[in-house]
C-alpha cells in the first residue's frame, strides 16, 4: 500500500533525485521534478524550485503531500533557508518528509544535522536518510573521478580508514519506501553498501576493473583543506577535509542492513557498481 497524491522531489536532476524521480514513476506514482531550470523528466510534471527563491516554493509544494529534500549544496547553515520551506510546506497540506543527509552528520550535527534535528516536530511520517560516500563519487565530474582519469591517482586524507561506499541507486530505492510505504519510518537510516573499503582497496578494485592503474595518495587534513578550499567556501572546504579526518578515525567503518531489510535485495557491492559504471 502506498500514500496517495504528488511527491515533490528537490533536486530532481541531482545524483539521488533523478533515480528517486525514476523509480517513483516506475511505480505508478504522480510525481513533480522541482529543479532551477524546470528541467523536462520524463513522467514527471517539471517545476522550477531554488532554495535561494522562496518565491519558488508556492507552485514546488502546490498539490504535493510527500517532499524528498535535498539541501542546498555546499551551505554550512540549510536550515536557514530549509525551516521556512518546511513549515510553509506543512501549513500547505505536506504530510510527510524524507531528508537527505549524510552517515558523518548526527541529529543536532552541523549543518543539515540541524535541519534533521527539527524534521520529526514538523511532521508525522518522516526519514532522514544518511547514507555513507557514493560510489558515484568515483564518476562523472566528481573531483576524485577528475583525477582518477587525469594522472590515475585518489587524493583523500582518509589514511587506512574504511568507508561502506554506496550505489546511489541503492539510496533511491531506500527514498521511495520511505516516502511511499504505508506506515513511514520516523527515525534515521544510515545506509551502506555491503563491505566498508579503504581508498586503497577502491584503487586496487579500479586498477582491475579498468585496466588502468590507480593509486591512492594520502594528504595530511591540511593539504586537503587547502585542495578544497580553491574551489569552494573555506569553511566547507574545512568540513569536508574534517570528513576524512574522521575516516582516518575509523568513524566510518562500518556497514548496515538498511538497503536488504527496506528494499528486499542486498545493496550492490563496489565491484559490481565498477563493472557497470567504469568499463
Amino acid at each position: 500500500m502506498s500514500t496517495p497524491g504528488t511527491t515533490l522531489v528537490v533536486g530532481a536532476t541531482g545524483t539521488t533525485g533523478s533515480r528517486v524521480v525514476s523509480q517513483l514513476v516506475a511505480a505508478g506514482h504522480r510525481v513533480k521534478a522541482a529543479s532551477r531550470r524546470a528541467t523536462d523528466v520524463d513522467g514527471a510534471q517539471a517545476v522550477r524550485f531554488d532554495w535561494n527563491d522562496p518565491a519558488t516554493f508556492d507552485d514546488a509544494l502546490d498539490g504535493a503531500d510527500c517532499v524528498y529534500l535535498i539541501p542546498p549544496l555546499g551551505s554550512r547553515e540549510p536550515a536557514a533557508v530549509m525551516l521556512p520551506f518546511l513549515r510553509q510546506g506543512r501549513a500547505a497540506g505536506v504530510r510527510r518528509a524524507v531528508l537527505l543527509s549524510s552517515s558523518a552528520i548526527p541529529s543536532g550535527g552541523p549543518a543539515v544535522g540541524q535541519v534533521h534535528q527539527v524534521l520529526p516536530g514538523l511532521f508525522g511520517a518522516w526519514a532522514v536518510l544518511r547514507p555513507s560516500w557514493f560510489m558515484q563519487n568515483f564518476t562523472g565530474d566528481h573531483p576524485h573521478a577528475q583525477s582518477i582519469r587525469t594522472d590515475g591517482t585518489l587524493l583523500t586524507a582518509t589514511g587506512e580508514g574504511r568507508v561502506g561506499f554506496v550505489d546511489a541507486d541503492d539510496i533511491a530505492a531506500v527514498a521511495v519506501h520511505a516516502l511511499t510505504t504505508a506506515q513511514a519510518p520516523n527515525t534515521d537510516l544510515v545506509i551502506t553498501g555491503p563491505q566498508a573499503l579503504s581508498y586503497g582497496d577502491i584503487a586496487v578494485v579500479l586498477t582491475e576493473v579498468t585496466g588502468r592503474s590507480v593509486t591512492h595518495r594520502q594528504l595530511t587534513y591540511e593539504q586537503m583543506r587547502d585542495r578544497l578550499a580553491a574551489g569552494m567556501p573555506a569553511e566547507f572546504a574545512e568540513l569536508l577535509a574534517g570528513m576524512d579526518r574522521a575516516i582516518a578515525e575509523g568513524a566510518e567503518d562500518r556497514t548496515t542492513d538498511t538497503v536488504q531489510r527496506l528494499t528486499g535485495r542486498p545493496p550492490s557491492s563496489f565491484r559490481t557498481f565498477a563493472e557497470r559504471e567504469m568499463p
